[in-house]
């Protein structure tokens, strides 16, 4: 869907071109780097991957910046839960925030998802903000490092 403000086009869609998505992420970070003299960021992936084939099973996606280890998603495959995986692949991931300098940590988890599992793992509850389905809600959550 595009609109026009002033000489300008606004277009709006659900399918986002990974180079464009790249190019506002990217000019975000080159302020953020003129304001503050730090130029820090990076993603950061601990994935399990099945022997043999190397295929993705699950895993943690997220990045470090500006001293925060940001995880944005961590998900296991339900036959793969209960044995501790889960634990040693956000621990990965916290220890690596530290390796690079990282001080606090951040996620947002959904009620029905996991935040005892991070509350297990010494984060903390920052606030909540109501979603769907009803009585559900975006957990927000962080860890000094």
């Amino acid at each position: 869907m595009n609109t026009t403000h002033g000489p300008l086009e606004l277009h709006l869609t659900d399918a986002p071109d990974p180079r464009e998505v790249a190019a506002v992420s990217d000019d975000l970070d080159r302020f953020n780097t003129d304001v503050t003299g730090i130029a820090d960021r990076r993603p950061l992936a601990v994935l399990v991957r099945e022997p043999g084939t190397g295929r993705v099973l699950g895993g943690l996606t997220g990045r470090t910046s500006l001293g925060l280890l940001f995880v944005d998603l961590l998900h296991l495959p339900p036959q793969l839960r209960g044995k501790g995986l889960g634990s040693a692949v956000l621990r990965r991931a916290e220890d690596e925030g530290r390796a690079r300098g990282c001080e606090a940590a951040v996620l947002y988890t959904i009620s029905f998802q996991a935040p005892g599992f991070y509350e297990r793992h010494g984060w903390r509850r920052l606030g909540e903000v109501a979603c769907r389905p009803a009585g559900a809600s975006r957990v927000f959550m962080a860890k000094e490092l």
